[in-house]
């Protein structure tokens, strides 16, 4: 088994977004898989989605100055970035992602192993009814022995909730949205607009003063938004009161954002909501296809609202096949299209094993930075309103043939083994510790000038 080198796999990153790889004469890399344990190569999707993001920006940093620099990531610190929720701390003192007690994997009737995701409260409330039991493990599973796995994912998303038969990778191929999936490539940048050029003026960082609207939640939109504000960008964080979140997700992924509350089933909130878009940039948001243009707030709404946008568009499954519409996490993805199984069979197990890190999440989420500042290139050279798309599933199919490794041997790295990899700031939480950004660049390091702080801190005005 063997992974592609990293620097094939970035060479088709670049590929994708219709660039050149002149740029990889600017970059270093170190390290080798494996690094974390699993079959699959964490590692290099790490890496490479990683710096293919630092690498755009050091395109916009040379659009803005004339200047190359330098870039380098190491794969194992980019591997612990993929993990970073995991390694933080406030106040010197862990703080345990918030996991329901149903949540996880369950045998069906026919035999079938399926995921539940109740870690949000009207997920956890809506299962229970349709299951019929109370909020019990033991219960659940008797409940569950009457269903058959793939009737429950099918019952499940009709009810707007999370769950997913486990699959192995063939049974994912002939699956319609696996096919679906397949068909797409990993992300799209589709021009929606004209608009006239915006060239990039002289600057100390290479974002800085693009101002970028965040409607996302959980991990995938929100690493999107923190790398955008690592070089550099206004990033403003648009939730509400009555939106779920998980505590510590929210902390680690609000590095360099503002953040501010909007519940956009009024009026005056989404009047507020255009009027940051009116100055802004970038558009990045985490619904269902077709979800938030039911506000208003669709790719055309937002090119015409502001011409010159960048609407990034994220979801779970793709926005082609069945499933298009349906909610999902990465744990679920995981679980649905194969990788759980797959896993378990090299480290000779029979339940579905999940990879050591949200590698779906991570990787989505740097691939959007990448694909968006390749966007803001392209506007600063020949304008136009722009289009970003990738989804968790999209991200899967190509992380599943970047190959494989043999890393079921590889310990689980732990807090103090990775503490190189961590730093100290301030925030409204109180003292943090989190990874830092893993990209090293010579001539603009990536940092985060504001501190993560609590949802609707800051009111719906970008800052003068």
């Amino acid at each position: 088994m063997s992974a592609l080198p990293t620097k094939i796999v970035l060479a088709d990153l670049l590929r994708t977004a219709g660039l050149g790889e002149q740029a990889l004469g600017d970059l270093t890399l170190t390290g080798s898989e494996p690094v974390l344990p699993s079959s699959f190569a964490v590692g290099t999707a790490a890496q490479a989605t990683i710096a293919a993001s630092a690498l755009a920006a050091a395109e916009l940093w040379r659009l803005r100055s004339g200047k190359r620099q330098h870039v380098s990531v190491d794969m194992r610190h980019a591997a612990i970035e993929f993990r970073s929720e995991r390694y933080l701390q406030i106040d010197g003192a862990p703080y345990e992602e918030y996991h329901d007690d149903i949540a996880g994997l369950y045998r069906c009737g026919d035999g079938r192993w399926v995921r539940l995701h109740t870690n949000l409260p009207h997920h956890c409330s809506g299962l229970l009814a349709l299951l019929q039991c109370p909020h019990d493990k033991a219960a659940v599973q008797r409940a569950l022995a009457g269903w058959q796995g793939e009737a429950l994912e099918t019952a499940a998303a009709e009810a707007g909730l999370v769950v997913t038969a486990c699959r192995t990778f063939d049974e994912w191929d002939r699956h319609p949205q696996g096919r679906a999936v397949a068909s797409l490539p990993l992300f799209s940048i589709e021009r929606i607009g004209d608009a006239p050029a915006e060239p990039l003026a002289a600057a100390e960082r290479p974002l800085s003063g693009i101002k970028v609207v965040d409607l996302t939640r959980i991990i995938a939109g929100p690493v999107c938004g923190r790398t955008l504000a690592a070089h550099g960008a206004d990033v403003m964080l648009v939730t509400a009161s009555h939106l779920p979140s998980l505590y510590p997700l929210v902390v680690d992924t609000g590095r360099g954002k503002m953040s501010t509350a909007l519940d956009l089933r009024q009026p005056d909130a989404r009047e507020a909501l255009a009027a940051l878009v009116r100055d802004a940039d970038v558009f990045v948001q985490g619904y269902r296809p077709g979800a938030i243009a039911g506000h208003g707030f669709g790719p055309q709404d937002m090119a015409r609202l502001r011409p010159g946008i960048i609407y990034v568009s994220l979801c779970a499954y793709g926005h082609e096949g069945p499933w298009a519409k349906r909610r999902g996490f990465d744990s679920l993805v995981q679980t649905a299209s194969g990788l759980n199984h797959a896993e378990a069979q090299a480290f000779g197990q029979s339940e579905p094993r999940a990879l050591p890190a949200q590698e779906l999440d991570h990787a989505t989420g740097y691939l959007l930075a990448f694909a968006t500042m390749t966007a803001l290139a392209r506007r600063a050279k020949e304008g136009g309103s722009w289009h970003v798309r990738c989804s968790l599933a999209q991200t899967c199919h190509w992380f599943r043939h970047l190959g494989r490794i043999d890393g079921t041997s590889c310990p689980e790295p732990k807090f103090e083994e990775v503490r190189d990899y961590l730093e100290d700031s301030a925030s409204g939480f109180g003292r943090l510790t989190a990874v830092r950004h893993c990209a090293v660049m010579s001539e603009t390091p990536p940092r985060w000038a504001r501190p993560s702080v609590p949802l609707g801190t800051h009111p719906p005005a970008w800052p003068q």
